[in-house]
C-alpha cells in the first residue's frame, strides 16, 4: 500500500498539472487556499496513515499463543476476536482507505491551486514597460558579442509602468536619483517618481513578476547600446537597476511541438517559476543601492534566506569573474576546458559553449557538467570512504562510541550538505543532501525504514512542496539513479563481504597470496564499478529516452573512466583549489591550470573517438512512449529487487512484448507514405523528408531496399521584400535535421533536393579563392547544411537549384577547415526543369517542374519539386502530411490544411475504368522567392498529367504563386510551412480546416 499510495499521487499531480491548462480558473482557490498550508496538511494526513497502517495489522497466531494456553495455537486468532474488535479493525480499514484517498485528492488539489497561482502572476500579453530589476542569482549565459552567445538572467520586476516613448540611460538615472531622493528622505519608501495608478492592471494582474531577461549582440548594433549591454554580465546577484523592458508571456505549452529538438521551454521556464520573458530595452547606468533592495524585500518572508543565498551567489559570481579574467587571450578549446572547471566547481555552466554541450551529450557524460544529484552522492560515498580508512588506521577506537555505519553516513551527509551551499544550494544537489540527511536521522532513531521508502517519501514531499518539480527531467533521472547508488553502497558493505575480505592466509604462501589479493581486489573493484554503471545505464535509458527523444551508446563505456576521473581526480582538486583560492588565489590558479590541463586532454581523447567511423552512429533513437517505459522496468524489475523476492525467469515475458513493441513501432513509421514537415527554428526556411515503403501491390517489400527517403529544403525569403537574414547555422541546421531523421529510423538518403538557388554557388558571384571562414551566410546555409549532413548519414544523390559552377571549391574548402570531413564526399546534380528520379517499383516519380539556370536571372533559378505516387497501392495508402512532433515523434499530427472547393467534382469520370487506371496522387512543393517563377512556367510549361484527380500544395505563405497557377495545377489542398494562409488561394473561396490525413 505504502508503494501504491505514494505512486499514485506522483501520477495523480502529474495528470493535474497535464490538463490544469484547459481547465477553467476559479478564483477562490488562489485567494482562499495556501499551498503552503496543504502542504502541513499533507505531512500530517501521511503520518496518521502510516500509523494506522502499522496499527491494523493482526498480530500473528504465533505471537498471540503462549505456555499456558496450548490449545488456543492452532485456532484462528480471527475467530477469537470478539464483535468490538473486528468492529474497531473495520474501521480502522475504513479510515486507512479514506486517509489514501484523501492524500490522493488534496495532492491533486495541490498540484491545482500551485498552477492557478502560477497562473494568476504570469505576463499575459507582450507590452513595453519600464521597471526596477532585481537581479536574483547568477546568469545563464555572458554576453559576448565575439562568440554570438546573449545574455540570460533571472530576475523579479516591481513598480512597473507601461513604457509611453522611448527613454535614454540619462532619463533612467534620473529616475534612480529621483528614487534615491525619496527613500532617504522617509518621506514615502514606496513611492517612485512615476504614477503607480498608470499600470494596466488589466494586463498585469501583480506590479511584481520574475521573468528571464535576455540581451543578445543583434541587438546592440548602436555604440551607446552595445556599451550598455556589454556590462550587463557585471551585474552582481542582489543588485538593482531601473530598465526599459519589453516583456512577452511564455510561449505555450502546445507550441513545443514547432522547437526543432523537441525542448518544451514552457515546461523548463515553469519548473523555474518563471512568469514571463524580457527583452532589455535601455539601462540605467547607476544602480539602486543595496539598503534600498533590502527594503524591496523585507516584506518577504523568506527575506533572511534571500539575503543568505544572495551573499552565496555573489561569490559564486566573484569566482566567475575570476576565471573571465584573461578570456580572449586564451585558445577556444582551452576557454572551454576553463568553463567546465568552473561548472564542477560552482556549477555555473554559462561559459560552456553549445558545441562543448554537444559533445558532451555525445560522449555520454552531459551529467557531469552540472552538479547533479550523482555526482553529489558519488562524492560522498568516496569522502565518507576515505574517512573511514583514516579512522580506521588512525583512530580505530572512535568505533566503540560510534558505529561504523553512523561515521560513514555522517561524512557523507556532512560532504552533500557543504557542496550543496558551494555550488548554491540548486535543486538536484539539494534534493539529494535532503535525501542522505532524512536516510541517516531514520537510521540514527532506528525506525524500521528501508531506504527506498523514505526515498518515495522525499520524492513526494518535494512534488508537495512544489508540483512543479515533477516536469524536470533532473527530478526523474536523479531519484532512480540515487537509488540505485544506495543500493550499491548498502551491498558493498554487506557484512559477508566484509568477512570474506578478513580471511586468513597461510603462513606458507602469504608472499605469493598477497600478490594475488591485490588482484582479486583490484578485480573486484572493477566488476563492481562496472556492475554499477550497467545498471544505471539500463535503468535511465528508457527515462532518458523518454525525456530527450535519444541517448548515447558509448556514454556505458565513457562513463567507465569519467566518473571515476570527475569523482576522483577533477573533482577533488578542484574543490581544494576553491579553499586554497580563500587563503592564497595565485596557488589556487595554479591548482586550477592542472586541473584544466587535464579537461582539455579529455576534450581532445572525446574529440579523437569522436572522429572514429566506429562513433559515427553512436546515438539511439527510438521513438518511446510510456507503455515502452513501464515495460522496461518491469524488464529490470527482478534484478533491482531482493534475490528470490521475484522470479527472475517473469522478466522474459515483458522483455519479449517490449521487443515486439519497439519493432512495430519502429516498422510504423514505415508502414504508410509520410512527408513530414521538419521544424527547423527559422520561419523561412524549411525542410521536410518523404519516407516511402518499397512494397509491391501485396503488400511484401522489395529484395534491395524497405523503403526510399528524400529529404527537402527551401529558403523562402521573398527577394523582393525586406527580411531579417537567418541566424541559423549550417552545424545548427544539420544537426537537428540529422537527429530528427534519426528519430524518424532513417539512416539512409536517397537524395537530396536544396530547392533555393545560392549566389554562393554561381560562378560570377563568388571569387576564385576558398573562403577563409565558414559561417554560413543566408546563400551558403543550405549547400553547406547538406555537406555536413552528408558526413553523418550516406547520401546517393543532391539535387541543387540553380548554378553549381562553384559547388567543388565549396566543398574542398569546407573539408581544409574540417580534416575529418575528408573521408567523403558528395557531388551535386543540377535541379532544373525536367529532371526527375523513379523509384526501382516505378510507382513514385520525382519531378522538378521549375528552374531555369540557362537564363541571366537568378530569380528563375528556384525549382519547385513535384511528387507522384501511382499505381493500385496509391488509392489506398495516399501520402499522408505530418508535422513533426520533435517531443514525441510517433505523436506526429496532421498538417492544418486550406481545403478548395471541389471544382473538378462535376468533371466526369469513368467509373467503369479498372484499377490500374487510378489516377497518380500528386503533391508539389514549392519553393519560389519571386513572382517571375511560375510567370516563366505560365508561358512556357503546360500540365502534361492526362488525369482529373487534385494536387495538394506545399509552400511558404509569401509565395508568389497566383490562383491561376493553382488552378491549371488543380490544386485541391493547399498546406503551408509557416501554418498561414495562402493569399493566392483566398480567390478560390477557401475555408480553414484542419484534416485528419491531409
Amino acid at each position: 500500500m505504502y508503494w501504491l499510495v505514494g505512486g499514485l499521487i506522483i501520477v495523480v499531480m502529474m495528470g493535474v498539472l497535464a490538463v490544469a491548462d484547459s481547465m477553467p480558473s476559479v478564483s477562490s482557490l488562489v485567494d482562499t487556499i495556501n499551498p503552503s498550508v496543504l502542504a502541513l496538511i499533507l505531512v500530517v494526513m501521511s503520518l496518521a496513515l502510516i500509523m494506522l497502517s502499522r496499527l491494523y495489522t493482526p498480530a500473528t497466531p504465533a505471537a498471540q499463543s503462549t505456555p499456558f494456553s496450548p490449545h488456543t495455537s492452532s485456532q484462528s486468532p480471527v475467530i477469537e476476536l470478539s464483535i468490538t474488535k473486528r468492529l474497531l479493525f473495520l474501521a480502522r480499514h475504513i479510515v486507512v482507505v479514506i486517509l489514501a484517498a484523501g492524500l490522493i485528492g488534496v495532492s491533486a488539489l495541490q498540484a491545482l491551486v500551485s498552477h492557478q497561482q502560477a497562473e494568476s502572476s504570469k505576463i499575459t500579453a507582450p507590452l513595453r514597460v519600464q521597471a526596477l530589476v532585481t537581479i536574483e542569482g547568477i546568469s545563464d549565459s555572458v554576453l559576448d558579442a565575439a562568440a554570438d552567445t546573449g545574455y540570460r538572467q533571472v530576475a523579479v520586476i516591481t513598480h512597473l509602468s507601461p513604457l509611453v516613448s522611448e527613454l535614454t540611460p540619462q532619463d533612467l538615472d534620473n529616475i534612480t536619483a529621483s528614487h534615491l531622493a525619496d527613500v532617504q528622505s522617509h518621506t514615502n519608501k514606496n513611492s517612485l517618481s512615476i504614477k503607480r495608478n498608470s499600470i494596466n492592471l488589466d494586463t498585469l494582474h501583480t506590479d511584481r513578476h520574475r521573468i528571464l531577461l535576455s540581451a543578445y549582440p543583434q541587438s546592440s548594433r548602436r555604440p551607446e547600446t552595445a556599451k550598455q549591454f556589454a556590462n550587463l554580465s557585471q551585474l552582481k546577484p542582489g543588485e538593482t537597476r531601473w530598465m526599459s523592458l519589453a516583456l512577452s508571456p511564455l510561449a505555450m505549452a502546445e507550441q513545443a511541438t514547432s522547437s526543432p529538438s523537441g525542448f518544451d521551454s514552457y515546461r523548463w521556464l515553469r519548473g523555474r517559476h518563471i512568469d514571463g520573458v524580457a527583452r532589455v530595452l535601455v539601462t540605467a547606468t547607476q544602480p539602486v543601492s543595496t539598503a534600498d533592495t533590502d527594503l524591496l524585500v523585507a516584506s518577504s518572508s523568506l527575506s533572511h534566506l534571500s539575503r543568505v543565498r544572495t551573499y552565496i551567489d555573489r561569490g559564486r559570481w566573484q569566482l566567475r569573474q575570476h576565471f573571465y579574467q584573461g578570456w580572449h587571450v586564451l585558445t577556444g578549446d582551452e576557454q572551454q576546458a576553463k568553463a567546465v572547471t568552473l561548472s564542477l566547481l560552482t556549477g555555473d555552466r554559462s561559459l560552456i559553449s553549445r558545441d562543448t554541450k554537444e559533445l558532451y551529450q555525445l560522449a555520454g557524460i552531459s551529467h557531469l557538467l552540472a552538479i547533479s544529484g550523482t555526482h553529489v552522492l558519488f562524492l560522498a560515498i568516496v569522502l565518507a570512504g576515505a574517512a573511514v580508512m583514516i579512522v580506521n588506521q588512525l583512530y580505530p577506537a572512535l568505533y566503540r562510541y560510534v558505529p561504523r555505519w553512523q561515521v560513514r553516513w555522517w561524512v557523507m551527509i556532512g560532504a552533500a550538505f557543504v557542496y550543496a551551499l558551494f555550488t548554491g544550494f540548486d535543486v538536484p544537489a539539494a534534493r539529494t543532501a535532503w535525501m542522505l540527511f532524512a536516510i541517516g536521522l531514520m537510521r540514527l532513531s532506528l525506525l524500521p525504514v528501508s531506504t527506498m521508502r523514505v526515498l518515495l517519501a522525499l520524492a513526494v514531499l518535494m512534488a508537495w512542496c512544489d508540483p512543479y518539480v515533477l516536469w524536470q527531467a533532473g527530478y526523474w533521472l536523479s531519484f532512480v539513479a540515487v537509488a540505485l547508488l544506495l543500493k550499491y553502497e548498502d551491498r558493498s558493505h554487506h557484512p559477508h563481504t566484509l568477512a570474506s575480505t578478513q580471511t586468513n592466509t597461510p603462513s606458507s604462501h602469504q608472499n605469493e597470496a598477497g600478490g594475488r589479493l591485490w588482484l582479486r581486489q583490484g578485480w573486484g573493484v572493477a566488476k563492481r564499478v562496472f556492475k554499477l554503471q550497467f545498471w544505471l545505464f539500463i535503468a535511465l535509458l528508457p527515462i532518458t529516452l523518454l525525456l530527450f527523444g535519444k541517448a548515447s551508446l558509448w556514454g556505458l563505456i565513457i562513463n567507465m573512466f569519467a566518473i571515476g576521473l570527475f569523482g576522483w581526480v577533477i573533482v577533488p582538486l578542484n574543490l581544494l583549489a576553491g579553499l586554497i583560492y580563500l587563503l592564497s588565489p595565485t596557488l589556487a590558479d595554479g591548482l586550477w591550470s592542472f586541473v584544466t590541463a587535464i579537461i582539455l586532454s579529455l576534450h581532445q581523447l572525446i574529440d579523437w573517438l569522436t572522429t572514429l567511423p566506429a562513433l559515427s552512429a553512436a546515438w539511439l533513437y527510438t521513438p518511446i512512449n510510456m507503455a515502452i517505459v513501464l515495460m522496461m522496468v518491469l524488464v529490470i524489475l527482478p534484478w533491482l529487487l531482493p534475490r528470490g523476492f521475484i522470479s527472475r525467469g517473469l522478466a522474459l515475458p515483458p522483455l519479449v512484448l517490449l521487443m515486439m513493441t519497439v519493432y512495430a513501432n519502429q516498422q510504423s513509421l514505415m508502414a504508410v507514405p509520410t512527408l513530414y514537415l521538419l521544424p527547423t527554428g527559422d520561419q523561412y526556411i524549411s525542410a521536410s523528408v518523404l519516407q516511402y515503403p518499397m512494397t509491391d501491390d501485396s503488400g511484401e517489400s522489395g529484395e534491395d531496399e524497405d523503403e526510399v527517403s528524400w529529404l527537402f529544403l527551401a529558403d523562402h525569403r521573398p527577394s523582393d521584400a525586406p527580411t531579417m537574414p537567418s541566424r541559423l547555422t549550417a552545424e545548427a541546421l544539420s544537426a537537428t535535421v540529422a537527429q530528427q531523421l534519426g528519430s524518424l529510423s532513417i539512416k539512409r538518403l536517397h537524395g537530396v533536393v536544396v530547392q533555393s538557388s545560392s549566389a554562393a554557388l554561381s560562378q560570377r558571384q563568388i571569387n576564385d579563392d576558398p573562403p577563409k571562414s565558414l559561417q554560413a551566410s543566408t546563400s551558403e546555409l543550405l549547400p553547406l547544411t547538406v555537406l555536413q549532413l552528408s558526413q553523418h548519414l550516406p547520401t546517393y544523390q543532391y539535387w541543387q537549384a540553380g548554378r553549381i559552377d562553384r559547388w567543388p571549391a565549396l566543398q574542398v574548402a569546407y573539408q581544409v577547415t574540417h580534416p575529418a570531413a575528408a573521408k567523403s564526399s558528395i557531388s551535386a546534380q543540377r535541379c532544373e526543369e525536367g529532371k526527375t528520379w523513379q523509384s526501382a517499383n516505378d510507382k513514385l516519380s520525382i519531378t522538378a517542374m521549375t528552374g531555369w539556370r540557362q537564363i541571366e536571372d537568378a530569380s528563375v533559378w528556384d525549382c519547385t519539386i513535384a511528387i507522384d505516387l501511382s499505381g493500385i497501392k496509391s488509392s489506398r495508402m495516399p501520402i499522408q502530411v505530418l508535422r513533426y512532433n520533435a517531443a514525441a515523434p510517433l505523436k506526429s499530427s496532421a498538417a492544418s490544411v486550406q481545403a478548395l472547393l471541389d471544382r473538378l467534382a462535376t468533371q466526369p469520370s469513368d467509373s467503369s475504368s479498372p484499377q490500374r487506371h487510378t489516377p497518380p496522387e500528386r503533391i508539389i512543393l514549392n519553393a519560389d522567392s519571386h513572382a517571375r517563377v511560375w510567370q516563366l512556367w505560365s508561358l512556357m510549361c503546360t500540365d502534361e498529367r492526362a488525369t482529373s484527380a487534385q494536387s495538394r500544395w506545399l509552400g511558404h505563405s509569401t509565395s508568389s504563386v497566383t490562383a491561376d497557377v493553382l488552378e491549371r495545377q488543380r490544386v485541391g489542398v493547399v498546406i503551408t510551412h509557416d501554418d498561414k494562409i495562402l493569399p493566392a488561394a483566398l480567390p478560390l473561396e477557401t475555408r480553414d480546416t484542419s484534416m485528419a490525413s491531409p
